[in-house]
């Protein structure tokens, strides 16, 4: 428990070594700018006359930039905030609430822990602290998370399932723009979902730390819930953007096996979180996975003489275990599953 920030960051005046990342990676200095013309859809306009007009703003979103804000997407404004809330108040608790939760064993299937998942082997931490939890099938998980706040388990799991079902609705309009079949999205690569809770405390050297690196999503698809705090920031055309929070959206980002199942015309965009210097911010992440033997490939209506395949057929588990031991996880991680010219 020493080891989460939680239970150390206030009382430091300087960053600790293994904090600072090299001068080429770190957020640095300079002023990233916000950008105003990242997409931002309104999930409404699907359920009117519209709706063609909608799903073809989603697939350039997701061909363009990789990811895009939704907003109106039918989720209560009262249970979203209210999950921000909860998830607060659980880093808030004193160490001795939250120990119950605390592991350093990386195959439980709920646990708290700082920096990553490999802390012990790490050359530089990461400045975050993370609760991260499998909720889907809830009756098989819920048992698990953390019994206090005593609305955790309530509220999040209200949240769980609603995301699952927005989850589903984006996936099908995905599939809807790139022209597969209704339901493309099975069972075997949404089954596995994860809830994901960040939590940046104040840093004493923000330009000097990260509290996410430079990353695309192992994932099919994600969706981050901000809070007001600014961090995130996506790497567009060579240079960093910043994404400014919107009040209860959920920013969607495509992983890598999206990318995958579309041969190329979908893009996993690379992104990470910034620290600041004199607010916690929070960050919940909802995670949709394939199942570990889930079979991943182009998909085959998409390919034809003129669009051959760009990358093979693999199992998820199997880019997992390349993803974790080359440790790129930007665009490289692709690089053995492309079929060579």
């Amino acid at each position: 428990m020493d080891k989460l920030l939680s239970s150390w960051s206030s009382t430091v005046e300087s960053l600790p070594e293994n904090y600072v990342f090299p001068v080429d990676s770190r957020s640095g200095d300079a002023t990233v700018p916000i950008c105003n013309t990242l997409p931002v859809i309104d999930l409404t306009t699907t359920l009117s006359h519209d709706r063609q007009d909608a799903v073809q703003q989603i697939l350039e979103a997701c061909q363009d930039f990789g990811f895009f804000q939704v907003i109106n997407h039918g989720i209560d404004d009262d249970l979203v905030s209210d999950t921000m809330r909860v998830v607060k108040e659980f880093f808030d608790m004193p160490n001795e609430d939250k120990a119950g939760v605390y592991s350093e064993d990386s195959s439980k299937k709920c646990r708290l822990y700082t920096s990553t998942y490999d802390y012990e082997n790490e050359e530089i931490h990461l400045w975050r602290d993370n609760l991260r939890h499998h909720c889907h099938p809830i009756d098989d998980f819920i048992h698990l998370w953390p019994e206090k706040p005593a609305r955790y388990r309530d509220v999040v799991g209200k949240y769980s399932l609603e995301m699952g079902k927005l989850s589903s609705r984006i996936l099908e309009i995905i599939c809807e723009g790139l022209g597969l079949g209704h339901g493309y999205f099975g069972i075997g690569v949404t089954r596995a979902q994860l809830f994901s809770a960040n939590h940046y405390p104040p840093c004493p050297s923000p330009s000097l730390a990260l509290g996410l690196p430079k990353h695309c999503d192992a994932n099919l698809i994600t969706f981050l819930l901000q809070d007001e705090i600014y961090g995130l920031q996506v790497y567009r055309n060579g240079e960093w953007v910043g994404v400014e929070p919107i009040p209860n959206a959920f920013v969607v980002i495509l992983g890598h096996q999206a990318q995958v199942i579309s041969n190329g015309k979908l893009t996993s965009p690379e992104h990470r979180a910034i620290t600041n210097s004199t607010d916690n911010r929070t960050s919940i992440v909802y995670s949709i996975n394939p199942m570990p033997d889930s079979l991943i490939e182009p998909a085959k209506v998409l390919i034809n003489d003129s669009n051959p395949p760009v990358y093979r057929a693999f199992q998820f588990k199997e880019f997992l275990k390349a993803y974790e031991v080359k440790k790129d996880y930007n665009e490289g991680a692709l690089v053995e599953f492309k079929i060579k010219a």
